[in-house]
Parts: C-alpha cells; structure tokens; sequence
C-alpha cells in the first residue's frame, strides 16, 4: 500500500468556486462601465466559451492574452451586442483586477484542509495566472495550508503536460509515488497526474460516470475516506 506524504490540490473549480465568484466579478465591472447587458445571459454563454478558450489555452494554441479578451469578444458576439476593443480591453483588465476579491469557496474547503495538513504537505498545482492565483490564495485564506504553489506560467507548461508535474515534484522534494492529485478536471489533474505516476482523487461534483478504479468524491468532505 502506498504512503501518501504530499498531497497537490487543484485551485479553481475544486477548491475556489470559480464560477460563483466570477459571476459576482461580471456583475461588478458591468456596473462600473455601464454596460446595459442581460448578465444572466452572458454568464450561460460565457461559461461554455470560456472553458473552449481554458481548453486552447492549455493546449498552447493560444496566448494569455488571447483567452482574455477572446473569451469577452466572443460572448458579446453570440448576445449580438457591439462592444469596441477599448471597452473589451477595459472589461478584461478589470476582470481580473475584480475576481480574486470575491473568494466564495466549495462547502467542506477549510474543513477537509484542517483535517489533512497537520498530517501531509499541502501544495497546488494551477493552470492560472500568477497575478490572480496568490491573491485568491490569501484573500480567500488558503495560504497557511500550503507549502508550495505551483502555477503553469512558473513551470513554463500547463497541466496535463508530465512537465508540469514533474517540475511540482522537484519544487516540492516528493515522488510520485508518495503523492496523490485532488482535481476537478478529468484531462488536466486526472489523466495529466495518473499519466506522470501519481494517485489521483477526482473531484466528481458533477456526479458523471467514472471508471471504477478512480478515486471518486462528489463534495469536498468525502476526501477524508481515502486520505
């Protein structure tokens, strides 16, 4: 049986409610620039254009940049409103000025890390960007559980490239073979650690199919079963 020493959280989506705090970000900065839009319509279009544009991204098909202002562009385009460049280079600048103020976090988080640092290391391994990522990390009051932050612009490379993981365990002075990823990307934390030696735990909020030999938990609470 494995010892498990270190442990590498994923940040968005599986710890920092992305999606709650992002809305709250949207709803903001339209206020700020008196942008008359349905926000609840942009939101259900957004999020489905930003996880294409999080996808390229990660696949080194696209900039930094061009996630951030393509995400917007492309979201005003399919609500069939006119936005210039300016305003869209203004509402992404903000955006990500705005975002890591508002630090709702999954049910269980402070609980389920109380229960497992005094016990293991505690490190995250994120595909964000360094300007946004630390802030989250101390506004939200995550800091003090982890050792080591590992983002994918430090790496040079995005999760699930074996490069990233393998720069997350000299970083951290650990093997694979004493570690397990907690992620809620099936591609990028699942498949991207399993595939670089690691145990994964899925976090399965969305309770899809999984094959049986994954560790599986659908809330944060249910990590103490395995760890």
């Amino acid at each position: 049986m494995k010892i498990i020493k270190h442990i590498f959280f994923d940040l968005d989506h599986t710890l920092w409610d992305f999606e709650t705090n992002s809305d709250i970000a949207f709803e903001t900065i339209f206020k700020k620039h008196e942008v008359k839009v349905d926000v609840q319509k942009f939101l259900n279009y957004y999020r489905g254009i930003n996880e294409q544009y999080w996808k390229l991204y990660r696949e080194e098909k696209i900039t930094k940049e061009e996630l951030r202002l393509g995400r917007l562009k492309d979201t005003f385009v399919k609500i069939k409103q006119t936005v210039n460049l300016q305003l869209l280079e203004s509402l992404s600048v903000d955006y990500i000025n705005v975002l890591p103020h508002n630090n709702q976090l999954f049910e269980g988080t402070h609980e389920i890390l109380e229960h497992l640092y005094v016990n293991y290391k505690l490190h995250i391994i994120t595909n964000g960007f360094n300007e946004v990522q630390y802030k989250k990390m101390e506004n939200s009051g995550l800091s003090k559980y982890f050792d080591k932050i590992i983002t994918s612009e430090d790496a040079g490379v995005k999760k699930p490239n074996p490069i990233i993981f393998e720069y997350a365990l000299s970083q951290t002075k650990a093997t694979s073979a004493e570690s397990v990823m907690i992620g809620d990307s099936w591609e990028a934390d699942i498949m991207g650690a399993k595939d670089a030696g690691f145990d994964v735990i899925f976090c399965n909020f969305n309770a899809q199919p999984v094959s049986e030999n994954i560790k599986s938990v659908t809330n944060l609470i249910e990590i103490k079963r395995y760890l």
